[in-house]
């Protein structure tokens, strides 16, 4: 990344205090300037995570920690491929850039006022933006010709045909992804995720969802959660169906399975954040590392794929699953009845604790099993996870 002169990051570092106090409604207002202004770009944006806040809070907290960290911004780098990731997932062109630049700036002046954000603070920001700007487009320019050179890759859209649907509980369903032009799909690591371009009441909107099957196969399959009030989720519960067509990004993400390693693999999901353990487990299944798949759900009506778990279990000897529900229904058959915690936890580990633990769900489930991993002795750096949303950590998404 460029290096700033000793002015610019003066200037950018004396914006931390404000940011920190104002940092929400500088970008509160970002998003309403540019998403009023260039319509457009709204298909790049979830609005249920606009109306929620949560997509200026990760913003205001990604602006907050690039001012803080401008005079060391190597401290940053290991935010940056999860945010490339997302942005070549969503198809972020170069043209994007300077209208985020511009509106920024505008959020800037129009929340602080002239007195504090003055000529030389904005223009210090310019180039500091300009900076981060060039690095993720170098960044997924990279990505983009990566993906697009390998077999099977593309780049941009490609069309696919509903091949199959299958209902796995109450709430998932999945949906097998087939390539209109016949030609072979590009691989992808398990873990990673597919984003749908849809049009959807004559609006275009992209959603993320997480391959679900293992890689290699003549389909993608992504299994999607009907939620309550999800405008996307339900209209493809509803009204998507068998033979329909849609367009799809190719596949992308940083959070992935570490194939190589030989540790036994902890899988530890809760709810939907099932669906990207499916990958990693079908793939991993034959390969004879010990694997321990632990799924937390509330009730048996909406435990997802238990019966191919269960058959991936009976077929590999290194493959244990256990099942625990939070509030079980008559004729259910959990191997524990309440919430994950230490305890627990410490009962599927082995003694020494030298596991690739691979967390996947809700937040509040998710920090409850990294703190009761750390707790219990498994290293930092084999503590893994995947945040659903916008993630509220370095640089936002």
């Amino acid at each position: 990344m460029s290096q700033f002169s000793p002015e610019t990051i003066t200037l950018i570092q004396a914006t931390v205090p404000v940011l920190k106090a104002r940092g929400e409604d500088i970008t509160r207002h970002f998003y309403g300037l540019m998403l009023s202004e260039h319509p457009e770009l709204k298909a790049f944006f979830n609005e249920a995570h606009q109306a929620e806040g949560t997509q200026a809070r990760a913003l205001a907290g990604a602006v907050l920690a690039y001012a803080s960290h401008i005079d060391r911004l190597e401290a940053l780098a290991g935010a940056l491929p999860r945010i490339i990731q997302k942005h070549v997932a969503l198809g972020v062109q170069p043209e994007h850039y300077p209208i985020v630049g511009q509106c920024l700036l505008r959020a800037i002046r129009e929340v602080l006022g002239a007195e504090i954000a003055t000529d030389a603070i904005l223009d210090a920001w310019g180039k500091a933006y300009g900076a981060l700007a060039q690095l993720l487009i170098d960044a997924e320019e990279q990505a983009y010709a990566a993906t697009a050179a390998q077999p099977g890759g593309w780049r941009g859209q490609r069309q696919v045909r509903i091949a199959r649907k299958a209902r796995e509980s109450e709430l998932i369903t999945s949906f097998y992804l087939e390539p209109v032009d016949g030609r072979p799909l590009a691989p992808f690591v398990p873990g990673q995720y597919l984003t749908l371009v849809l049009r959807i009441d004559g609006r275009t909107v992209r959603r993320n969802y997480s391959l679900s099957d293992a890689p290699g196969k003549p389909w993608y399959r992504v299994s999607i959660k009907r939620e309550d009030g999800g405008r996307v989720s339900n209209w493809m519960h509803d009204q998507v169906q068998v033979g329909d067509t849609i367009e799809i990004q190719p596949p992308a993400g940083a959070f992935t399975l570490d194939a190589q390693a030989r540790r036994p693999l902890v899988l530890v999901t809760g709810g939907v954040g099932i669906t990207p353990a499916m990958a990693m487990l079908e793939s991993a299944a034959p390969s004879g590392r010990p694997i321990r798949f632990i799924h937390a759900a509330r009730h048996g009506g909406v435990h997802a794929f238990r019966e191919r778990v269960d058959a991936l279990a009976a077929a590999h000897d290194n493959v244990d699953a256990f099942y625990i529900y939070d509030a079980p229904r008559d004729g259910d058959a959990p191997h524990a009845v309440g919430l994950i915690g230490d305890e627990l936890l410490a009962r599927q580990l082995p003694a020494d604790r030298d596991v690739d633990l691979y967390c996947l769900g809700p937040k509040p489930f998710m920090r409850a099993v990294l703190r009761s991993g750390r707790a219990l002795g498994i290293p930092g750096d084999q503590l893994r996870y995947e945040f659903f949303g916008p993630a509220e950590d370095l640089l936002g998404a």
